[in-house]
């Protein structure tokens, strides 16, 4: 929509987590080493938590990007499986060929067999499980009973849970305690602090290819307030901005152009309570889209030319 305008080769503030956008945030890139660390050390389970839209599905593709030769990787981004379902993905994730018509006893067997496989290939099979908080309790340990399978040396299978605060709840339950004495390693993934935030907007413009400032200095301090410091929050936010200003045409966002986007949107904290600022908000956005839609042809397409 804007980027002729701003001279950006890609959109900056996606909501898809893309790591070529990865921002190399003190707490992320904490949680990296001691996922790495842990990983290479052979422990069983190792956890992940951190409130919406905190980065960890980022976190948890930029882990994929940096395995190492003897990982042998399975991703499960969708946990809301029930154990049979479970052992199905891990199997095919793990590289086993199986017949569809199996029956569940053998598949487990064959699963067994491909881990000890891996293992005397000198490979570490490790799951990395999203949204983790979503896995059914019958799921959740049916997982830990896999995690029983071990050499006298080592695990055949680790597991890496990136989870929202819920799992912490649902862990501390009396039914989870064999597994919650499993969870040898555990961090919780912080926000962004105010002066992150700032060097957090500026490096994903220069990623996009824009070398001066998009937004002024009180821009970014109204994004530090309403988005909590959320990665997220940041993203919507500053988009909406930016569009904004482009629609009024100005070379970058403003204080006014952050509020107005926040009364746009929701879970942002301390909104604007004047009504002018909705009523603005509103006609703003409006407008800029219909530039956007004017600039990239759309008006023509509707008029059947």
């Amino acid at each position: 929509m804007y980027l002729q305008h701003f001279q950006l080769s890609q959109m900056p503030f996606g909501l898809t987590p893309d790591t070529t956008f990865f921002v190399p945030l003190e707490q992320h890139e904490d949680v990296l080493a001691v996922l790495k660390t842990a990983l290479c050390a052979g422990e069983g389970f190792i956890k992940v938590c951190g409130e919406v839209g905190s980065g960890k599905t980022l976190l948890c593709r930029k882990l994929l990007q940096q395995t190492e030769p003897d990982w042998q990787l399975a991703y499960i981004p969708d946990p809301c499986l029930t154990p049979l379902e479970l052992r199905w993905a891990l199997a095919l994730e793990l590289g086993l060929k199986h017949s569809a018509n199996i029956e569940p006893p053998q598949l487990l067997q064959l699963l067994q067999r491909q881990l000890l496989l891996l293992a005397a290939q000198g490979k570490k099979a490790i799951v990395l499980i999203d949204e983790a908080q979503a896995l059914p309790d019958e799921t959740l340990e049916a997982l830990r009973l896999l995690t029983n399978l071990e050499t006298e040396k080592r695990k055949l299978l680790q597991v890496v849970l990136f989870a929202q605060p819920e799992l912490n709840k649902k862990l501390a339950g009396y039914r989870f305690r064999q597994l919650r004495q499993r969870i040898t390693f555990s961090s919780n993934l912080a926000l962004m602090s105010k002066s992150q935030i700032s060097a957090y907007v500026c490096l994903r413009v220069q990623q996009a290819g824009c070398n001066r400032a998009l937004f002024s200095r009180f821009a970014l301090t109204a994004l530090a307030r309403y988005s909590r410091g959320v990665p997220r929050l940041v993203n919507i936010l500053a988009h909406k901005a930016l569009l904004l200003a482009f629609g009024e045409g100005k070379p970058y966002a403003a204080l006014r152009h952050v509020k107005l986007a926040a009364m746009d949107t929701e879970d942002v904290t301390a909104k604007p309570k004047a009504w002018w600022w909705y009523v603005g908000s509103t006609g703003l956005l409006a407008m800029a889209c219909v530039a956007a839609a004017s600039q990239s042809g759309l008006f023509r397409l509707a008029g059947g030319q």
